[in-house]
């Protein structure tokens, strides 16, 4: 009967150890995409590989296949987790009835903001300088957008009714000044020269100032 016993007890220890807990999955998880991350910005994006990761990490093949099945995924990953921690949605929800204009300049200078601090800045260098050769670069950066133009969109459309002003199409708006901040950002980015924040409140006044000139044709 011990024997019995203490055979059960192991299997269910095995059987325990096997399936961790969902904390203990979030915090590998964690440690894995910071550890590639820091790989990437090391060696370049086509110049880290699977198993560079996962030795520089130590862990198994299988760890790391098993939830990202291939690099892009992995980068993708990485970019996903920066979006989840950016909340730049609650900065155009901040104060009750905010006004258009007023969120639409916290939204981009917050957006400026973040976009030229630490690892941000050199995700976005690395996606720039390798892209025409990975797609799958372009790709991730696209959908990073993406995600912007939805949060603004949603942000023009709350404002149309509460202003009692038609828009016809708030996902146009909100790509064409998501694509506006992108472009002064990129070619701000590409002299590698310092910018102060009051170089980015004033770009972003004035892109806010030349969207909402045309509101009435939105």
């Amino acid at each position: 009967m011990d024997a019995q016993r203490d055979a059960r007890a192991e299997a269910q220890t095995r059987r325990t150890r096997g399936r961790p807990r969902n904390d203990k999955v979030e915090l590998i998880e964690s440690e894995v995409l910071a550890g590639a991350l820091r790989e990437f910005l090391r060696s370049g994006y086509g110049g880290t590989s699977m198993t560079q990761i996962v030795k520089s990490l130590g862990i198994s093949k299988t760890t790391l296949y098993s939830r990202y099945p291939s690099k892009s995924e992995l980068f993708q990953a990485i970019i996903s987790q920066q979006i989840e921690g950016l909340a730049l949605e609650t900065v155009l929800h901040d104060v009750p009835c905010l006004p258009l204009a007023d969120g639409l300049r916290a939204y981009a200078l917050r957006t400026l903001e973040i976009s030229f601090e630490g690892d941000i800045l050199q995700i976005n260098r690395l996606i720039y300088s390798e892209s025409h050769r990975f797609p799958e670069l372009g790709f991730a950066a696209a959908a990073r957008g993406d995600v912007g133009i939805r949060q603004v969109a949603g942000f023009i459309a709350e404002c149309a009714v509460r202003d009692a002003i038609a828009c016809r199409d708030p996902s146009g708006i909100a790509a064409a000044f998501i694509f506006m901040l992108r472009g002064w950002y990129v070619n701000v980015m590409l002299t590698n020269e310092p910018v102060s924040q009051a170089a980015m409140k004033r770009f972003a006044g004035q892109a806010v100032r030349a969207l909402i000139a045309g509101r009435a044709e939105w």
